[in-house]
């Protein structure tokens, strides 16, 4: 099934980024497979082996995950993984569609984007983005605002350490800290970029205010004027076709106003007979001040004839003189731009490039003055958030491991290292020593699950499992308002249960306020808090396994928690039990 292009929904639109329908067709055990999502926490059970991870695998592919031959279902030629995002008004979005020439018209409201990946067995996949071929690196630029998943080996966002300079400023509330850092940052790159243009090699200067003075002279000293080509070629025609001008001006007068016969005469007869003829029939009155103008007109056109064919004369001398202009016109039109107004435009740029040339010296130190200012008030205000930052990364610490203690990691310990940037000290430098728009640090979280190890780096030493439970946790307790999206957690519930069980519960409906939440549990305990609830299973169709998705209502609800809680055989206790945690929730 394929999805409708991208269109405006109304101006209603949640703007937040959230996955509606996933389409995949030949994709491992799945045959052909629509899911739909809702808002808020959607939660994925089944036996184990079912195909729920299968699910976030495609999704995983959607997004710009690896996808490969061997994904195809088992005897079929292609296969494909298409979705459904409604999107909202998202510039970050916008802007790359519209770098990659992808991006709709504009309007009020909201807009779905629809992006679907198809890969033949031979290897050969194509990429469609509002069914328009794309890239992969449109896709994978396009990821980090439509989808984040944490799964066993799949931490997309955890172990990229520019995630957690972001985490930390979110749960600090540096936005506007950081954008006074940016702006500084700006200015300063701007002036060292003026400064070395400024200090070229002063060989290639002189060169080129020789070129310069050179083009200014040579366009200054031919007193161009706009538009002089044109009316030199007018000249030059009426000078060459001079005798042909004379005649036809002598015949236009003649026929106009010189002979007895001529126009004008005629016209006039023809006034006196309507004159004439009004006093009979007033109704032809309304024509004779038309026959008026028509006679006054013509006598002004022979007039203009007559001067005109008075100045008609051949000058060879002034013929010679136009010709020779509009050569050197020619010469300098070819040279600077393919016009006389190119040229002009040439001319005054060329003035001021050598203005600029020849106060460089000047221009120079005034601009190491401002370098100076503006390279202090970003030092300033980047150490002021390295201050920040670092305040934050303590509380931070406290409350992370007073979360995962929550979620059954009580001998956890984590801690936020804001460290300088890897060149970018803070005592000296300029903007190629490594200082950035984000400032002057560099933010790794460090982790350890067991008691005894040091922290070290996430990537390094985190489980699946342990790196999920970490995310939700990270997630709820910075603003996640700052960075909406899908976010997909596979298997975050191993190794845990019970009490545990029911934290996570509470920390992904949390999460789901701010984020749509997609969520694969074994657990009673977090499923009971599932806002759209489904059903994963695996069949056999015709002697080959087939996976589908069934959404469940509240009476089947009850009959998945109840074998969750029990296993296959499901009591008439464990139904009552099923009941009784959907009623606290």
């Amino acid at each position: 099934m394929r999805f409708a292009s991208l269109r405006f929904a109304g101006p209603e639109i949640d703007c937040r980024p959230m996955l509606t329908l996933l389409n995949i067709s030949n994709f491992a055990l799945i045959n052909e497979l629509r899911v739909e999502f809702e808002r808020g926490l959607n939660l994925l059970t089944g036996e184990t082996g079912s195909g729920k991870s299968i699910i976030v695998d495609a999704l995983g592919v959607l997004i710009g995950g690896r996808f490969s031959s061997e994904m195809i279902k088992t005897g079929e030629a292609r296969g494909s993984v298409e979705g459904l995002f409604t999107v909202g008004r998202h510039p970050q979005v916008e802007a790359i569609l519209a770098d990659s020439g992808l991006a709709p018209s504009s309007g009020d409201g909201g807009v779905e984007l629809v992006i679907r990946r198809e890969l033949a067995a031979g290897g050969r996949g194509r990429i469609f983005v509002n069914n328009r071929l794309a890239t992969l690196a449109t896709l994978r630029d396009l990821r980090p605002y439509l989808v984040d998943i944490h799964g066993q080996g799949d931490q997309q966002t955890l172990f990229d350490t520019e995630t957690h300079l972001e985490l930390l400023d979110a749960y600090a509330g540096l936005a506007d800290a950081r954008r006074e850092v940016s702006e500084l940052y700006a200015r300063w790159a701007a002036l060292e970029r003026s400064l070395r243009e400024l200090r070229r090699d002063e060989a290639e200067k002189l060169q080129l205010a020789d070129a310069l003075r050179f083009q200014t002279e040579e366009l200054g000293g031919a007193r161009l004027g706009a538009g002089e080509d044109e009316g030199l070629e007018e000249e030059r025609r009426r000078l060459n076709n001079l005798e042909r001008l004379t005649t036809l001006c002598a015949d236009a007068y003649d026929q106009t106003y010189e002979r007895g016969d001529s126009t004008t005469a005629r016209l006039g007869q023809l006034e006196r007979w309507i004159e004439e003829l009004t006093g009979y029939e007033a109704s032809y009155g309304e024509y004779r001040e038309g026959l008026a103008s028509a006679r006054a007109l013509l006598e002004d056109l022979s007039l203009t004839l007559r001067g005109f064919a008075e100045k008609l004369q051949f000058s060879p001398g002034r013929l010679a003189e136009i010709e020779s202009r509009l050569a050197e016109i020619a010469r300098l039109k070819r040279k600077y731009g393919g016009s006389v107004e190119a040229a002009l435009e040439h001319l005054a740029r060329s003035r001021e490039r050598l203005a600029l040339l020849e106060s460089s010296d000047e221009r120079a130190a005034e601009i190491e003055q401002e370098l100076a200012a503006a390279r202090e008030a970003y030092l300033a205000r980047a150490r002021k958030l390295r201050r920040a930052r670092s305040k934050a990364a303590e509380e931070l610490k406290r409350a992370v491991e007073r979360a995962l203690a929550e979620v059954a990691m009580e001998s956890a310990r984590f801690e936020a290292r804001v460290e300088p940037t890897s060149t970018g000290k803070a005592d000296g430098g300029d903007i190629s020593r490594g200082f950035t728009a984000k400032g002057i640090d560099a933010v790794e979280f460090n982790f350890s699950a067991n008691v005894g190890e040091p922290p070290r780096p996430l990537a390094k030493v985190a489980s699946g499992g342990e790196a999920s439970r970490l995310m939700l946790v990270l997630k709820t307790i910075t603003n996640p308002t700052q960075f909406p999206r899908t976010i997909v957690f596979d298997e975050i519930d191993a190794g845990i249960g019970g009490r545990v069980s029911e934290a996570v519960g509470l920390k992904l409906k949390s999460l789901a306020g701010t984020n749509q939440v997609l969520c694969v549990t074994h657990q009673a305990q977090i499923a009971r808090f599932a806002d759209t609830h489904l059903l994963v299973n695996k069949r056999g169709v015709r002697g080959r396994t087939e996976v589908g998705v069934q959404r469940l209502d509240s009476r089947t609800r009850v009959e998945e928690i109840a074998r969750m809680l029990t296993g296959s055989e499901i009591t008439d206790a464990a139904r009552r039990h099923a009941r009784e945690m959907l009623k606290t929730v």
